[in-house]
């Protein structure tokens, strides 16, 4: 229904939510098709998809915003990684 009218800009609000590995791996695959043919902005917690997916990220803690950069430059950061991603800067919400 979100793409009836062929959106430039896609707002998305934890479409992995409930879904199991595979159907969020069909999903990713989606995204990025549409990606291809507009911008889709994605509230997501599962940051191993986000960071594998996004080519900007922009990490929120308590309403605040923390970091904004490429997947690498997120992985990198030290206040993602105190915050979100944990001390050793693995997936802690995958």
């Amino acid at each position: 229904m979100a793409l009836a009218a062929d959106p430039k800009l896609l707002l998305l609000d934890e479409p992995t939510a409930g879904m199991g590995p595979e159907e969020t791996k069909d999903m990713v695959a989606l995204l990025r098709r549409l990606g291809d043919e507009r911008t889709i902005l994605l509230v997501e917690h599962k940051m191993k998809m986000i960071l594998g997916l996004s080519e900007r990220v922009l990490v929120l803690h308590h309403g605040r915003l923390i970091a904004d950069g490429t997947p690498a430059e997120i992985q990198a950061d030290a206040e993602v990684k105190r915050v979100y991603l944990g001390q050793t800067g693995g997936y802690g919400h995958a």
